[in-house]
């Protein structure tokens, strides 16, 4: 099995589409195209895993840069996704904080111990 990214595809492209697209270059096992889960809409790219390496690389060679649907796709092996660590996403960073060392003096409220440099 030799699994291939395909993206800038159209929204509108069906996975039938690519799949016979992909067809002319040797056996396709499977399509997955990307879609956003809350509403079902095409993320622009997907995934076709072809039977034979050979076929997949000859895929990549022949539909790199070339147009479908009247967009230029990009094609090449796909990368093993990276891994994750456990849990949803993380939390927003904390509160902007006080800095402060305390309470702001004004000038004249001065310290006679203060008078060596530091407020």
């Amino acid at each position: 099995m030799f699994r291939i990214y395909v993206g800038n595809l159209s929204f509108r492209t069906t996975p039938e589409a690519l799949r016979e697209h992909f067809a002319v270059y040797g056996e396709v096992l499977d399509v997955f195209i990307g879609t956003d889960r809350e509403t079902g809409r095409s993320r622009g790219f997907g995934f076709v895993t072809m039977a034979e390496k050979d076929a997949g690389n000859k895929a990549i060679t022949e539909l790199n840069g070339k147009d479908f649907e009247s967009r230029a796709l990009v094609v090449n092996e796909a990368q093993p996704r990276a891994e994750r660590g456990p849990g949803g996403g993380g939390g927003g960073g904390g509160g902007g904080g006080d800095y402060s060392r305390g309470p702001r003096r004004e000038r004249g409220d001065r310290k006679s111990s203060d008078r060596d440099g530091e407020w």
